[in-house]
Parts: structure tokens; sequence; C-alpha cells
């Protein structure tokens, strides 16, 4: 009789490493197309989207708001801001594909199919609207599918390609988290949410017409008509100008409007000042008036600072005994 072999075939140390990297490979195949579909939803565009709502909840309440609603609403408004903008991945695809700065976009790639990225886009959003119905309130969903609706058919699928304003007005969706937030506590709104609507209104476009200055070939091949593709770069400059001063304006008139302190007002005033120092040093280089100016994207950073720190501004005043 011959003596069975004491490592089958089944338990070789060859057969185990293969066995190990085939659950490597379908661990990592795993996380990359998790990664792939999260990419899809835009996620650093949502986090500024969430700073905003938290300080606006606050404000609503007059002081800290149940925490469990700000999770829900935070969830939630997730959840929409990833469905919006898988959706603008999904019908903007083809632009993707042109410009450098969104070709490695898993719809670009391959990751991710049309159809899948269409399921996941439309998924989210039926899911959003639910979780705000049943978790939040009904005003704070349909302001929810407002916000989705601006972006997906306002935005991607009518102005993007066709107006030099395009973001101009659907900037709008990016300003409805203050809405929603103020919803969610009140299940109303008010002329102090308003001031806030118009503050991120007017900031939109001084914060991404820099970025289409730095990627103004990409837009241009694309065919996508951002103001600094088709206008100059000292009316690009003055545009700014004049949202950052409407931007000024919007974010003083909380002051009135929402009982805010001297503390917010010098905040407001000097983040207002300061931005407005930029644009206008934007527009004297562009006249020819200044030998040096600030750099394209140094203002669209800034633009991100500017807004972080005036939401903690009203987030903070709240809690102020003055």
């Amino acid at each position: 009789m011959s003596t069975p072999s004491r490592t089958t075939s089944a338990s070789s140390p060859s057969t185990r490493a293969a066995a190990r990297r085939g659950a490597d490979d379908r661990s990592s195949g795993w996380r990359d197309r998790a990664g792939a579909y999260v990419a899809l939803t835009k996620p650093r565009i949502i986090e500024l989207l969430l700073v905003t709502t938290v300080p606006t909840m606050i404000l609503a309440e007059g002081g800290l708001p149940d925490l469990w609603l700000v999770v829900k609403t935070l969830v939630g408004g997730a959840l929409a801001a990833g469905s919006a903008n898988a959706f603008n991945c999904y019908l903007d695809r083809d632009i993707d594909e042109v410009m450098n700065r969104t070709k490695r976009r898993p719809l670009v790639t391959g990751e991710i199919a049309p159809r899948q990225a269409l399921v996941f886009a439309t998924a989210l959003g039926v899911v959003s609207l639910v979780w705000f119905a049943w978790l939040v309130n009904v005003p704070a969903a349909w302001l929810t599918f407002a916000a989705i609706a601006i972006y997906v058919v306002g935005y991607t699928m009518i102005l993007k390609r066709r107006t030099s304003q395009n973001i101009v007005w659907g900037g709008i969706a990016g300003c409805m988290p203050v809405f929603i937030g103020w919803a969610a506590v009140t299940e109303s709104l008010s002329w102090a949410a308003l001031a806030l609507f118009g503050v991120i209104f007017f900031w939109t476009p001084p914060h991404y017409w820099p970025l289409s200055v730095k990627f103004k070939k990409d837009y241009a091949d694309a065919g996508v008509p951002m103001l600094p593709v088709v206008a100059s770069d000292r009316r690009v400059a003055a545009e700014m100008v004049g949202h950052t001063v409407a931007m000024i304006v919007c974010s003083l008139a909380l002051v009135p409007l929402a009982g805010m302190t001297w503390v917010y007002t010098v905040v407001a005033t000097a983040l207002g000042g300061w931005f407005l120092w930029l644009t206008v040093s934007m527009l004297r280089k562009a006249q020819g008036r200044g030998r040096s100016g600030p750099g394209a994207m140094k203002v669209f950073h800034a633009s991100i600072t500017y807004l972080t720190l005036l939401f903690v501004a009203v987030a903070v005043d709240v809690f102020l005994p003055w």
C-alpha cells in the first residue's frame, strides 16, 4: 500500500498563499469599488455644505438644538448632496472625460458603469427624502427635494452648458442647506435664514470663478461657458467684487434680523473686508494697476476660510452673554 501524502494540495503552503492573495484581492477590490461610489458623491463638496448647516440650526434654536436632530439633519443632508453630485457625474461624464481635472472620476475610468451610477444617485435621493420626511419634518424634505432638483435639472442639465451665469443661478442649490437646517429646527423659514441664504448665494461666484480661472483651458476644451472662459479677467474680477460687496451686506443684515452681538458684527466686518481686499486686488491686477495680486487659487482657498469662519462666528455668537 502506498503511504498517503502528508500535505494535500488543499493544504499546501503554495495553495494557502494563493488563497490569501485571492482573499486580499477580493478585499481590495471591494474597497476600491466602495471608494469609487464615494467619489461619485464628491465628499469634499459635501463637507462645506454641512459646515453651514450646524451653525444655522444653532441660530434657529437660539442655543444648542437637540443633538439627535442635528445628526439626522446632517445625515439626510449628506445623502441628498451625494445624490445630486452623483447625478452630476452621470450627466456630465462626457465633459469629465475631456477635462484633466475630472478625467479620473469613476465614470470616466470605467470603475462604475453609467447605469450603476444612475441607480446609485436615484437611491441616495429617494432615501434622503424619506429620511427627512420620516425623521426630521416634511418642510425640510420638500426643501431637500428642491435642492436636488435645482442642482441636477437647473444647473447641470439647463444652465451649465448654456450660460456664463451658470454658477450664479445654479449656486442656489448650495444655499439650500441653510433653509433645510432652519426648517429642521423651526419647521418654517425667517428673514434671518434668508440673510444666510444671501451670504452663500453671493459668495458662490467669487468662490467658484477663481477655480474656473485656474482650469480655464479645461472648460474651454469641454465647451462649458464658465465666465472666465468667455469674458476678460477684468470683467471676472469686477463681478467678483460686486458679488463680494453684496455678500458682506447680507452678512451684516443678519445683525438686526437675528439680534447678533457686537462680536459677530466685528468678525463679519473683518472677514468681509479681508475678502473684499483680495477681490479688489485681483481687479487692480487685471486692470494693470497693480504689479502683483493674489493668484486665483489663493482667492479660492480664502473663500473657503471666509465662509467657515463666518459660520463659526454665527454659532459662537449665540452663546455669548452680551
